[in-house]
């Protein structure tokens, strides 16, 4: 039967299974087939193809449902092609067919042709045998994939070289891993269908899809494939996007783009992984599973060396309509995508909540008792944002964000010895932060570095960060929020970066000459740094081509032997076309005030891990740039913001929100914040070795002469530029240590301590000194019931009232309202 005849007799054929229309269904709804080729028309172009059909309910009301497994599937010619429950379609001959799908009383058909059936073309190694390694985790890091390999045997990681792993098969040990006479007795199939021992264990079934291609690509005589085969340029999900519901399933098609402009679906060689566990998972199939929780999810595909992402927005669907009034561009974009997902937002929060809040996040430190009192009578409507404009305008400013860049710079002393560089590097950062240096000549100024680091701080960055391998991968992670030191080895497994991309990043560094500064101490290793002249170029190890300057993604400089190469990189990441620089820069201190970045982690924006607010980022970037790359003015339009003030209470709808900033997410203080807080509260001090009496531990220029304290509550030791470094996690030593450690309880008993003032103070009322007491702890002052808690155990202690308050004291700080920001 010709085509047309059997597309005309399904027509007819779909029609009679049609319901009247006085069927509850819908009259506008629909369903549609998808991926559809050129000219409408499904291509499988090889015996050894197949294609993932999808099925799309349309409602009336434009939403989009998947309803691959509900369907109902017609083949015209059941000898060309069939399709299974999952919507797989494989071909069993060539031929022109029509696939109607049908749903309920709906129906929809296309058109499929299969070619290639009746002569198939050999098999290409790269682009059919590979992916098979990669899809049962053959190649993998943690199996052959590693730099020795296993067990004597070693395959390129992830596929990146199939011609170093052709070699590895055919010819290593003899060849005894492949039987060409008896294809299924090779080693290498007994092994995967667990017939022989392999520590790996079985890791795929005898018979099935990929067991039967390497068969016949061993039958074949394991062609390699010519150089001039297509190769798979672009990798695309379909859909791309799709709205959700919790609970929910959605089919999606891997398709791949050739470099002769051909494509095929990879779906089931295709890797899959959600970018957040807990919202989604994705099965070996492309079938995504929402679970409990409401937000945006991306679904990482990845094809030999290509990545895409699908995206689900799962909206909550609750009343939005009491959201609060936005004031800036922070607070459309939160407040508009919390709309979006149904997510109502918590209540601002109250004065004194707010006070220690923003004094914790901008200076570190607790506000005064006078600063409290000041603050909570102040009834003038815009005491919050001039509480703002004064904080960023005092030297605890530059304290707070000095040690951040600090630690992440990796400035610390050598061996302990107290190098001269390290304090004036610290210094340096903190005038920096102090006068406000505009962010695109901060960094400038460090990575272009040049002189005596006694004469240019700025210097000591080179001291730490040494090698020309380190200071491409801390220029990317810093200040382009890229970790690209995969691509160093091998093309980057989940980014477009391949080695070529990693090396002209290094061609900036290349010339970078560095000599040991005559006279200095043995071991301080403070060296001269300046520019050697000559053709700035980076070798490819691998290939061993000559690689000029170039940013990621753009083309190679030309840059003249007399000039710097850092230079020309400083110029192309300030640029504000750059497209990762201002981006990078707010997602860090984004983080740094939500707990959580736009970006999670803050240092990885690739494209298989998109913001959760794609808005924000934009838009806080955008602000970023026409602001002259200020600093003190993205902090201003963050705090401003009512996203930044909203309690961190959830009401009954965003408890499980943690990527929407429907609420404040509570952290703990960093190491120094809660030290100073500690000492600040009981009216004490630590002293430094070899720095000046009063230092605070935020202000401290490295982590050599830190406390046990600090060391347990997770402060950096600088000694790379991940803020991962600094750990926030909660653990028994902590605990231990503030409920009986031994500097706590001398510190709250000292002489001279709040507690003993307070005892001393008889001329004042109980009341009137917790009341002081919580304010210092808690910038609030206490409830009806904490009050009367207090003063009722001091009461009940008047024969030692200094142990009463010292009891007192002790119990506040170990409060998490204490030990948090909230």
């Amino acid at each position: 039967m010709k085509f047309a005849q059997c597309s005309a007799a399904l027509i007819l054929f779909s029609a009679a299974l049609c319901l009247p229309e006085s069927s509850a269904v819908a009259e506008n709804a629909r369903i549609e087939l998808s991926p559809l080729g050129e000219g409408d028309v499904i291509a499988i172009r090889s015996r050894d193809a197949r294609q993932q059909l999808i099925v799309t309910t349309i409602g009336e009301d434009g939403s989009r449902t998947d309803s691959t497994r509900d369907a109902a599937w017609v083949v015209s010619d059941p000898k060309v092609l069939m399709i299974d429950s999952t919507g797989m379609a494989i071909p069993a001959a060539d031929g022109d067919i029509a696939v109607t799908a049908t749903v309920g009383n709906m129906s929809a058909t296309a058109r499929l042709t299969v070619s290639g059936y009746a002569q198939p073309l050999p098999i290409n190694f790269r682009n059919q045998i590979v992916p098979i390694f990669t899809k049962l985790g053959c190649n993998g890091g943690g199996c052959h994939g590693k730099s020795g390999g296993q067990n004597g045997f070693k395959l390129s990681l992830l596929g990146f070289y199939p011609e170093d792993d052709f070699e590895f098969l055919t010819k290593e040990a003899r060849g005894r891993r492949i039987f060409p006479a008896i294809p299924d007795e090779s080693l290498l199939l007994r092994k995967a269908i667990g017939r022989s021992p392999h520590g790996g264990g079985k890791r795929m079934e005898s018979g099935n899809y990929e067991y039967n291609l390497l068969v016949q690509w061993i039958e074949q005589g394991m062609p390699y494939g010519a150089e001039s085969d297509p190769y798979v340029t672009g990798i695309r999900c379909v859909p791309e996007t799709r709205t959700m519901t919790q609970k929910a399933q959605q089919q999606i098609a891997v398709i791949a783009t050739y470099s002769d402009g051909t494509t095929e679906d990879v779906t089931r060689m295709a890797l899959f992984e959600p970018n957040e566990a807990e919202m989604a998972e994705c099965a070996t199939t492309g079938l995504v599973s929402t679970l409990d929780l409401a937000g945006e999810v991306a679904i990482m595909a990845r094809y030999q060396g290509q990545v895409a992402t699908f995206r689900a927005t799962i909206p909550l669907g609750a009343d939005t309509s009491n959201m609060p009034e936005p004031v800036n561009l922070v607070d459309t974009a939160v407040f508009g995508k919390l709309k979006q997902l149904g997510i109502p937002a918590s209540e601002i929060c109250d004065d004194a909540t707010f006070l220690r809040r923003v004094s914790l996040d901008i200076t570190g430190a607790l506000p005064t008792d006078k600063e409290v009192q000041s603050f909570l009578a102040d009834a003038s409507h815009d005491r919050r944002d001039r509480l703002i404009d004064r904080l960023l305008d005092s030297p605890a400013y530059a304290d707070q964000f000095s040690n951040k860049w600090n630690f992440v710079l990796r400035n610390h002393k050598v061996n302990g010895e107290d190098t001269p560089g390290t304090m004036l590097f610290h210094q340096w950062l903190w005038d920096k932060m102090y006068d406000n240096t505009p962010y695109d000549k901060f960094v400038r100024e460090i990575i272009t570095a040049t002189g005596d680091p006694q004469i240019n701080p700025a210097v000591t960055w080179y001291r730490d960060v040494d090698s020309t391998e380190e200071q491409v991968e801390d220029t990317a992670q810093l200040f382009l929020g890229l970790r690209i030191q995969c691509a160093r080895c091998h093309h980057h497994p989940f980014e477009k970066w391949s080695q070529d991309d990693y090396y002209g990043m290094a061609a900036f560094y290349g010339q970078v000459g560095k000599k040991t500064i005559p006279n200095a101490s043995a071991g301080l290793r403070d060296r001269r740094v300046f520019h050697n002249e000559g053709v700035a170029t980076a070798s490819n190890p691998r290939s061993g081509k000559a690689l000029k300057p170039a940013g990621l993604g753009t083309v190679a400089y030309d840059i003249p032997a007399d000039r710097d190469p850092r230079i020309k990189l400083a110029d192309w990441m300030s640029d504000p076309q750059n497209p990762f620089f201002a981006k990078a820069l707010v997602n860090r201190y984004w983080k740094h005030f939500f707990s959580r970045g736009i970006v999670e982690p803050e240092d990885d924006m690739r494209a298989t891990n998109p913001p959760s607010n794609p808005a924000l980022l934009e838009g806080l970037a955008s602000h970023f740039i026409q602001s002259g790359f200020d600093l003190k003015d993205l902090v201003r339009t963050i705090c401003r913001s009512r996203t930044y003030q909203l309690s961190a209470l959830p009401n009954e709808f965003n408890g499980n929100d943690k990527q929407n900033f429907s609420r404040y997410y509570p952290r703990r203080l960093s190491a120094e914040a809660l030290y100073d807080a500690f000492h600040q509260v009981t009216d004490t001090g630590e002293g430094f070795g070899g720095m000046p009496a009063g230092t605070k531990a935020l202000q401290l220029a490295d982590a050599s002469n830190s406390t046990y304290f600090l060391q347990v509550f997770g402060q950096p030791k600088g000694d790379t530029a991940c803020e991962c470094e600094r750990s926030m996690d909660a653990n028994l030593a902590q605990s231990l240590h503030l409920l009986n450690g031994k500097e706590i309880q001398d510190k709250i008993a000292r002489d001279g301590a709040r507690t003993a003032r307070f005892a001393a103070e008889i001329e004042r009322t109980n009341e009137d000194r917790v009341k002081e007491l919580y304010r210092w702890v808690f910038s609030r002052e206490p409830n009806v019931e904490e009050l009367d808690v207090a003063t009722s155990y001091i009461k009940r202690h008047e024969a030692n009232v200094r142990g009463g308050y010292e009891d007192i004291v002790w119990a506040l700080i170990n409060t998490k309202e204490f030990q948090f920001n909230h």
